[in-house]
C-alpha cells in the first residue's frame, strides 16, 4: 500500500494505539509494538527478506521490527539507566535537598513562589518530577507556614520547575530516549543547553500563572493551618548530615564539562591522545558513567554504601519500562521509514512543511492528552518524525534539537487525570480533582503554549 490510502491506515493506526493505551488500559509497549506490526504488514513490508533484480536488498518486517528495538537499546539504554541512577542516589544522600537549599539561599526567601520553581527547576534535570515534587513537598509545606505565601501558588510553582526540566533536559530519560531517536544522541550537551534556553518562557508563564491562581484557588492545608509540617532542619536531621554544595552538584556538572570539552575539542578540530581521551571522556555513556562515579562517592560519603545494591536494583525496575516503550518507540520509527510513506510524503510536502516546528508539538501534545505519559509522548512522538525531519526541513543538529523541544513542549501539554504526576501534584498540594483541573491542568497547558512560542521564535533564527 502507498499514497493516500497508507497516510489514513497510519492516522487510523495513532488512534487506535492511543485509544489501546487511554481507553483499554493495554500497556504502551504492548500497544505501539502491535500497531507497528499491523501497520508494516499493511504497508507492504515484506514478511521475509528479499533482493530485487538489480541486487537492492529489503529486510523483512522481523528484521525491522528487531533493526528499530535493537538501535535504540544500543544507542540510548545505558544512558537513561546512568542518568536513572545518579537521579536515585542524590535522593538517597540528601543531595536533591541540598540543591533545593543552594536555590533557596540564591533566590532568598522573600519570593518563595519563585525560589520552590527555580528548585523544582533544578532538582527535577537529574529526579524524576513525581518523586522531586515528594522529596521538595515538606520545604514547600514549611515554606508556606513561614512566609504565608498562597499554598495553592507554591505547589504550581513547584509543579512547574519540576516538570519543565522532566521534558526538556538530560539526563532525564524522556529527553534522552527522545533526543536518540531523532539522531541527535551524540550531542546531548546541545540538547541540555537548549532545554535550559527554552525553559525560560514557561518558567515566567508558570511563574505568573501560580501568583494568579493562587489568589483564587484555596487548598485544604490553607484551611486547616494547626497541620504539623517538618520544618527543613527536622528535614535535614532525617538524612543526617547533607552532603556539601561540590559533592551535591558534581554528578550533574562533570558530565556537562566533559561533555562541553569533547564539543569544544571536536569544533577545534584537535588530534593526539590528550583529544581522543577527552573525546572518549566526554561521549554521553562515558560523561554519565564518571557522573554516577561522583555519585556513588557521595554514597559512601554518606555512610550508606550498603545500600547500593538496592538502589541500583530499584533503579533498573524503575527505568525497565522506560526503556521497553522507548524501544518500542524506535520499532514504529523504523516501519514507517521502511514502508513508503516517507517517500510519498517527500513529494506531497507543502502542507507538513507549512506548519514546521507545530506538527511534532501537536502530535506530542495530541499523545499527551490522550494517554498521560510524557515520556511515552515523548518518545513515540519523536519515533513517529524522525523519519519525516528531513520532509519538515530540519536536517542540522539545532533544527533537529528544537523539534525535540517541540515535542517534549507537547509532552507537557496537558496534565490531567490520566497522568499520575497530576493526582502526585493534587494530592500532596492538599486539593480536590477540580481544583486540580483549574491549577495543574490549566498551567500545563499555559505553559506548553508558552513553550512553543518560544521555541517557533527560537526557529526563525537559529539554524
Amino acid at each position: 500500500m502507498t499514497g493516500l490510502p497508507l497516510i489514513l491506515v497510519f492516522i487510523l493506526a495513532i488512534i487506535v494505539m492511543i485509544i489501546m493505551i487511554s481507553k483499554f488500559k493495554i500497556h504502551p509497549f504492548v500497544s505501539i509494538m502491535l500497531i507497528s506490526l499491523v501497520l508494516g504488514i499493511i504497508a507492504g513490508i515484506p514478511i521475509v527478506d528479499r533482493t530485487l533484480e538489480d541486487g537492492t536488498k529489503i529486510s523483512g518486517l522481523a528484521n525491522v521490527i528487531g533493526s528499530g528495538f535493537s538501535g535504540t537499546f544500543s544507542s540510548i539504554g545505558i544512558v537513561i539507566i546512568l542518568g536513572a541512577l545518579i537521579g536515585s542516589i542524590l535522593e538517597v544522600t540528601g543531595a536533591a535537598l541540598k540543591l533545593a537549599d543552594m536555590v533557596i539561599r540564591l533566590v532568598g526567601q522573600n519570593n518563595p513562589v519563585l525560589a520552590m520553581e527555580l528548585m523544582g527547576w533544578v532538582v527535577s534535570i537529574p529526579v524524576f518530577c513525581d518523586s522531586g515534587f515528594v522529596i521538595l513537598n515538606p520545604i514547600r509545606k514549611a515554606l508556606v507556614q513561614r512566609t504565608r505565601e498562597s499554598s495553592v501558588s507554591m505547589t504550581i510553582g513547584l509543579a512547574s520547575g519540576l516538570y519543565i526540566a522532566h521534558v526538556f533536559i538530560p539526563p532525564t530519560p524522556g529527553p534522552i530516549a527522545a533526543a536518540s531517536t531523532l539522531g541527535i544522541g551524540d550531542n546531548l550537551l546541545l540538547v541540555m543547553g537548549l532545554g535550559a534556553v527554552c525553559s525560560i518562557f514557561p518558567l515566567i508563564a508558570g511563574f505568573i500563572y501560580a501568583k494568579f491562581i493562587g489568589k483564587r484557588v484555596k487548598a485544604d492545608d490553607e484551611v486547616d493551618k494547626a497541620e504539623v509540617v517538618k520544618t527543613y532542619e527536622e528535614l535535614v536531621a532525617e538524612y543526617g548530615r547533607l552532603p556539601s554544595g561540590f559533592s551535591s552538584l558534581a554528578p550533574i556538572i562533570v558530565p556537562i564539562i566533559l561533555m562541553a570539552l569533547s564539543s569544544i575539542f571536536s569544533m577545534a578540530h584537535m588530534t593526539g591522545v590528550f583529544a581522543d581521551l577527552v573525546a572518549f571522556l566526554g561521549t554521553p555513556i562515558i560523561a554519565l558513567a564518571v557522573g554516577t562515579a561522583f555519585a556513588a562517592a557521595q554514597l559512601k560519603g554518606a555512610g550508606k554504601m550498603a545500600q547500593f545494591y538496592d538502589i541500583c536494583n530499584d533503579t533498573l525496575k524503575t527505568v525497565g519500562p522506560i526503556l521497553f516503550v522507548t524501544a518500542a518507540g524506535g520499532v514504529l520509527g523504523k516501519v514507517i521509514s521502511a514502508s513508503d510513506m516517507v517517500n510519498y510524503i517527500s513529494s506531497h510536502a507543502e502542507v507538513l512543511s507549512a506548519m514546521g516546528i507545530f506538527f511534532p508539538f501537536l502530535l506530542s501534545a495530541i499523545l499527551k492528552s490522550a494517554q498521560g505519559s510524557s515520556t511515552v509522548a515523548l518518545t513515540t512522538t519523536a519515533g513517529i518524525v524522525a523519519p519525516l525531519l528531513p520532509v519538515l526541513g530540519f536536517t542540522t543538529p539545532v533544527q533537529i534539537t528544537l523539534v525535540c523541544m517541540a515535542i517534549g513542549a507537547g509532552a507537557m501539554t496537558v496534565s490531567h487525570a490520566n497522568d499520575s504526576y497530576f493526582w502526585v501534584v493534587t494530592n500532596f498540594g492538599a486539593m480536590s480533582p477540580d481544583r486540580g483541573y483549574k491549577t495543574q491542568t490549566a498551567n500545563t497547558l499555559v505553559m506548553g503554549i508558552a513553550s512553543i512560542i518560544e521555541i517557533a521564535l527560537l526557529s526563525l533564527f537559529l539554524h
